[in-house]
């Protein structure tokens, strides 16, 4: 039992040894050329890298562009002057206003319209679920309760000269990198893990096979025990046809 733990242990720490040497101990020298090839390829590319990045418009063409609105267009068109609802083509008896953060966007809409169409009209991001009203994805706070844009519309009870405010739910944030893939650390505990893994599996080997040779042991007990009544009933049988006249 303990030979294969000690012949194990040693393997192991043998292959650590040589993978820490081969990682620590510097690379075969390449030669000169390609090295300068090499160098003067991934210089190259950082350059048309590093200029794409300052300048997009040199070479750069984006996959998509996002579209101005109508809005957008209208103040584009009048010198970036600041227009109204009407002036750009908004029509709409209720104001709504959205609220997420520090940012405030408002529109207008009508009564019955969606508010997902409203949103998507004031540039308002929302992330929405199953889009059915049913897991609460795109909750927002309004009047003190809980709506769910996906599914509601402006109401029809707003007072006249009254905002409807939506208070949207912030995003979270985007996820950073945890850090490398590989460390130094994380070789060793991976080897930690492993030895933890072999000395687990010799600790229950013995037990297994304990487990195993009293089953074998069990099945020939039966084995013996069917073919002494086979035998039993062969006898009688036997016995019963001599007595017979």
């Amino acid at each position: 039992m303990t030979k294969p733990i000690v012949a194990s242990l040693l393997i192991s720490v043998s292959i650590i040894v040589c993978s820490c040497s081969a990682f620590l101990s510097p690379a075969t020298p390449l030669p000169g050329n390609f090295l300068k090839n090499e160098r003067t390829t991934t210089l190259s590319r950082t350059a048309r890298f590093e200029q794409a990045v300052d300048t997009p418009e040199a070479g750069y063409v984006p996959k998509w562009k996002k579209k101005l609105t109508l809005a957008e267009e209208a103040e584009l068109a009048s010198g970036g002057k600041k227009l109204g609802n009407t002036d750009v083509g908004l029509i709409g008896n209720v104001e709504v206003i959205f609220k997420q953060g520090n940012q405030t966007k408002t529109t207008m809409a009508l009564v019955g319209q969606p508010i997902s169409d409203v949103a998507t009209q004031a540039d308002q991001f929302i992330k929405y679920g199953c889009g059915k009203g049913e897991c609460g994805t795109c909750q927002a706070l309004c009047n003190g309760k809980w709506i769910k844009p996906c599914v509601e519309v402006v109401p029809a009870d707003i007072p006249v000269g009254e905002a409807y405010v939506i208070q949207v739910k912030d995003t979270k944030a985007r996820a950073t990198s945890s850090g490398k893939f590989f460390s130094i650390k994380s070789f060793f505990m991976g080897f930690y893990n492993n030895l933890l893994g072999m000395i687990g599996f010799f600790r229950t080997r013995k037990s297994a096979n304990k487990n195993f040779d009293d089953r074998m042991d069990y099945e020939s007990m039966l084995d013996q025990k069917i073919r002494e009544k086979k035998e039993a009933r062969v006898r009688a049988a036997a016995e019963a046809n001599q007595l017979k006249p």
